[in-house]
């Protein structure tokens, strides 16, 4: 059956073609059959030429507008020549660009005045699938160029041979600047974008990438992305669940995940998107680097902690604003102290209790290099053995029963400043172990973590404890007395710096005089040297305590001391049977045995002992045990 919706051909091309046709035909596709491009062109319109006689034939499509061609092949007399450009307008190209065959067997010159010299003409245009003008294909003589109905259908053929060409040309250029502008996009993106296999093999990353890990272009392909996830449990983790989001098929959704950059090993952090390619081949990932935050709130963590601690310091009150005296032990501690401040050595002061060996600490940090950064006060015997770990070095969320979240602990909120562990000599064994480790090598690991941190802390310890007796009593590790013992000082009791006392009585009347609501002008002489004759057990901090209390009793603007002030010391010691003379440490047994006594024993509660001695249960049997205390059946 005929196909009706075409014109049917035309009788002359339906007749056997003959031999010179058929050469004709053979020369064109043999010439153009392994070309392409501008090759492809080159050989239609020679070849065309060769086969059909004529002289001339050339391709050509538009140029910058629709009123100008520009030849992409131009065959001339037996040779190629230059590509030419024209504007359209008064030549017989116009009509073809607007969709139609067009042939001048002759006379060209006569209808277009512009073409002088031509003769004949025939042009047909280059069209695509969609029927839109590409250019158009021509061949022209100074000859005439009679009709022939196979010719024109043979020169069809091939024209829509190169307007196929010249579609496929215009597609891939198309598809190169589409890669080129896609390729600028991926590579100068302010995100990073990575192409990875399923087992994480990079296949190619964009700048920012590149310059967020530290890698080089070099380093790129089948780089394994996990290797850059640190080791530790919490980073393994997270990345491992992060895999697993994507063999399920699922978007990741801005996870977190901290990585070491390649090039030197610094820790940095992302915000991490992936999402496995449709091929199933790759997965699209990018991230954007989230250091600066992440460090940002650690740093807040860590300054919210220190606030805190701090705020927590401010609650208990100094026990002076300054080093108060002239005496020469007093004078000597002081010159030791500035010999000792300008250096990050270790510093054990030992000393009486109440004799100021917190107010040292604060003097020695205050004038050494580290005055900017925080003094963080740890007092070791108010903290409960069972807790002190996590005190001084933190735990991890989940550590152990009640650690619902993470905590900062004291060396951490120390870092480039100064530790002081006051009463050193209640800490025991097994923390004493992980207090030398970070003596030794600045590091140390929260409860229940995996992962050293570094510090950078300068420590002061103090106690009234003999530690070498403690030493020999294998209750306090050598190795760690002798690191801790780099520079000693000694808190000199108040009965040594006697003539300090006025200065002191003076300061102190001043410091709470105010307080108080009284105006107080002074003590009388008697009572100053009732003060000066007193043996003063409790040190300073006893003298703090009779001051105060005579300025609550005071009748006028001169203070009292009464004798009775100055008795409880020795009246105590009498009542729980130890001589005036006793050490501290005995005096301190036998108060607490005479409590343990008194309650039957019994430690908590409200009328237990710890809460009669107004410490912790725990805190008390370690004094307990420290001190060999313990209740023997009868």
């Amino acid at each position: 059956m005929q196909d009706k919706t075409k014109d049917p051909l035309p009788e002359e091309i339906l007749q056997p073609i003959d031999t010179v046709e058929l050469s004709a035909l053979r020369a064109i596709m043999e010439g153009t059959a392994k070309a392409t491009g501008e090759d492809f062109f080159c050989a239609l319109v020679s070849n065309l030429c060769l086969a059909t006689g004529v002289a001339n034939a050339f391709i050509a499509e538009f140029a910058e507008t629709k009123t100008r061609v520009r030849t992409l092949a131009f065959w001339m007399d037996g040779q190629f020549i230059h590509n030419q450009e024209w504007d359209l307008e008064g030549t017989p190209c116009e009509v073809v660009l607007r969709g139609q065959l067009c042939h001048y067997p002759s006379n060209v010159w006569k209808q277009f005045p512009k073409e002088e010299g031509i003769e004949s003409y025939l042009g047909v245009p280059l069209q695509d699938t969609e029927g839109g003008i590409l250019g158009h294909l021509a061949l022209f003589d100074k000859r005439t160029m009679p009709s022939e109905p196979r010719l024109l259908f043979t020169f069809q053929i091939f024209a829509a041979r190169a307007a196929a060409e010249l579609s496929r040309i215009r597609a891939i250029e198309q598809l190169r600047e589409s890669e080129e502008r896609f390729r600028d996009l991926f590579d100068e993106a302010p995100i990073a974008y990575v192409h990875e296999d399923l087992e994480s093999r990079f296949i190619s990353a964009n700048r920012a990438a590149m310059r967020i890990l530290g890698i080089t272009p070099e380093q790129v392909p089948g780089m394994v992305g996990i290797s850059l996830v640190p080791k530790t449990p919490e980073a393994q983790q997270r990345v491992q669940e992060a895999f697993k989001s994507i063999g399920k098929g699922t978007d990741t959704s801005g996870v977190v995940l901290e990585l070491s950059r390649k090039d030197n090993g610094k820790p940095i952090w992302i915000q991490w998107w992936s999402k496995p390619d449709p091929s199933g081949h790759y997965t699209r990932t990018m991230f954007v680097d989230i250091t600066d935050r992440i460090l940002m709130e650690q740093e807040q963590a860590r300054l919210q902690a220190q606030n805190q601690y701090l705020r927590e310091e401010i609650k208990s009150a100094n026990n002076f604003d300054e080093v108060v005296g002239r005496s020469v032990a007093i004078q000597s501690l002081l010159d030791n102290v500035r010999r000792v401040a300008a250096t990050d050595a270790s510093v054990l002061i030992q000393g009486e209790s109440g004799t100021g060996k917190e107010l040292i600490a604060r003097a020695i940090h205050s004038a050494s290099k580290r005055h900017k950064n925080p003094l963080i006060k740890v007092n070791c015997a108010a903290l409960p053995s069972g807790l002190i770990e996590s005190e001084l070095f933190g735990h991890e969320k989940g550590a152990f029963t009640g650690a619902i979240a993470k905590r900062i602990g004291r060396f951490e909120l120390a870092d480039g400043g100064t530790i002081f562990l006051d009463e050193i000599g209640e800490i025991p064994l097994d923390i004493q172990v992980k207090l030398l480790r970070v003596l030794q090598e600045r590091e140390f690991e929260r409860v229940g973590g995996q992962t050293p941190i570094k510090v950078d802390v300068r420590i002061i310890a103090a106690t009234n404890r003999n530690l070498l007796y403690e030493v020999a009593e294998k209750t306090f590790r050598e190795d760690l007395y002798y690191r801790l013992n780099v520079f000693p000082l000694t808190t000199p009791p108040l009965r040594d710096r006697l003539e300090d006392i006025p200065l002191l009585a003076y300061f102190l009347i001043e410091k709470y005089a105010p307080r108080i609501g009284k105006k107080i002008d002074g003590i009388s002489e008697k009572s100053m040297r009732r003060l000066q004759a007193y043996h003063w057990p409790g040190n300073i901090r006893e003298l703090e305590n009779v001051i105060e209390r005579a300025i609550i009793l005071a009748d006028s603007d001169i203070i009292e001391v009464d004798p009775d002030m100055l008795s409880g010391r020795t009246e105590a010691a009498n009542i729980i049977g130890v001589p005036n003379d006793a050490s501290f440490e005995a005096v301190t047994r036998q108060h607490i045995l005479a409590v343990l006594e008194q309650t039957n024993w019994v430690i908590e509660g409200a009328n237990g002992a710890a809460q009669i001695l107004n410490l912790q249960p725990s805190t008390l049997r370690y004094r307990m045990k420290k001190l060999g205390l313990a209740k023997t059946s009868h």
